[in-house]
């Protein structure tokens, strides 16, 4: 066998490169396509990078996982997640009463609704009604059961 030779892979319907015995490998996928890492560049282990992630995963949770996502639509829910921590940042540097430029912060709030509503975010009502009745109900059910009881004790002190 010489230096270098040309096989076949018929796993891959692919041409591979032997050298020395070793198959030269296609270049591999990036690190963040991989999900190896979470961004290009940055700090993974930042509570903004945490954050980040954890809004990512639950955007992509309430729209039927990860499987039956698009890309785009996945980079949809990654961008609304971007927006939410830097909303929530500038939240919580009004809750300390430090200025925030309102401006930036209406922007940034009306294109994470679009973006919501690019991914179906919908207005789902409950039936409030159905719930307080089924809540009285048992409610109700309490009250006569611990009546009953009550009632019971009497009659057996009173014998």
């Amino acid at each position: 066998m010489s230096e270098v030779e040309t096989v076949s892979d018929e796993a891959k319907g692919r041409r591979a490169q032997v050298k020395l015995g070793r198959t030269k490998k296609r270049r591999p996928r990036s690190a963040v396509t991989s999900g190896r890492k979470a961004f290009v560049n940055g700090d993974p282990n930042s509570a903004w990078a945490r954050r980040f992630h954890d809004l990512v995963l639950g955007h992509v949770a309430d729209a039927g996982g990860r499987d039956v996502l698009s890309e785009a639509q996945f980079a949809l829910c990654k961008r609304a997640a971007g927006l939410e921590c830097e909303l929530e940042q500038m939240e919580g540097r009004m809750s300390l009463g430090e200025r925030v430029d309102l401006d930036r912060y209406g922007r940034a709030a009306s294109h994470l609704r679009r973006i919501l509503e690019s991914l179906g975010l919908e207005r789902k009502p409950r039936d409030v009604t159905q719930a307080a009745q089924e809540a009285d109900e048992e409610f109700r059910q309490q009250i006569l059961a611990a009546l009953a009881e009550n009632d019971a004790g009497e009659e057996a002190r009173t014998e």
